[in-house]
C-alpha cells in the first residue's frame, strides 16, 4: 500500500462527474487500499477516488474505527429526514461548515470483491456517505454549506460554549 496525494479545493478534478468503475481487478482494489491508508493517514473518515486524482465512481468510508465500507458504483436507492451538523473534507483543508443532510439512506454498491451490497445507514454514517457520493458528482461540502469558517474558529467557539 501506498499513501497518495489528496487533491485540494481549486483543481478542476474535483468539480468533475467520475466514471463508473467497470471492471473490479487487482489495480482497483489496490487503489482502495491506498485511499484507505491515505485517509487514515489524514485522520479522515471518508475519502472518494477523485480526492486522489482518479476519476471512477468509488470511495471508501469509516465511520468509526474498524468499520469499513468500500463503496464502488454506489446509487442512493432513498432517503428521508433531514439533519444539520458541521462537516470538514480532506480537499478543503482547515475548514469547516455546516451542512443538512439526509437523516436516512439506502444505497446499493459493489463491494471490494465486486458483490452488489444493499446499504442502511442514518444519523453521522448517512452523512459521511452522502459528502462521500457527492464527490462522484463533482459536489463538493462547500456547495451546499452555510457558516463556513476555520476549523480553528469553530474549535475556539466550541471551547467557549464548554466554560
Amino acid at each position: 500500500m501506498a499513501l497518495r496525494n489528496i487533491v485540494v479545493e481549486g483543481d478542476e478534478i474535483l468539480r468533475k462527474k467520475c466514471r463508473e468503475v467497470s471492471e473490479i481487478n487487482d489495480r482497483i482494489k489496490m487503489t482502495l487500499e491506498d485511499m484507505l491508508e491515505t485517509m487514515r493517514e489524514q485522520m479522515g473518515v471518508g475519502i472518494a477516488a477523485p480526492q486522489v486524482g482518479i476519476m471512477r465512481r468509488m470511495f471508501i468510508a469509516e465511520p468509526e474505527p474498524g468499520r469499513v465500507y468500500y463503496m464502488i458504483n454506489p446509487v442512493i436507492l432513498e432517503q428521508s429526514g433531514s439533519q444539520l451538523d458541521d462537516e470538514g473534507c480532506l480537499s478543503v483543508p482547515g475548514m469547516i461548515g455546516t451542512v443538512e443532510r439526509p437523516y436516512y439512506i439506502k444505497m446499493e454498491a459493489l463491494d471490494i470483491d465486486g458483490n452488489k451490497q444493499i446499504y442502511e445507514f442514518s444519523d453521522f454514517d448517512a452523512r459521511v456517505m452522502c459528502h462521500e457520493y457527492d464527490h462522484l458528482d463533482g459536489i463538493l461540502y462547500t456547495d451546499k454549506a452555510t457558516n463556513i469558517r476555520s476549523a480553528e474558529e469553530a474549535y475556539d467557539e466550541d471551547s467557549y460554549e464548554e466554560n
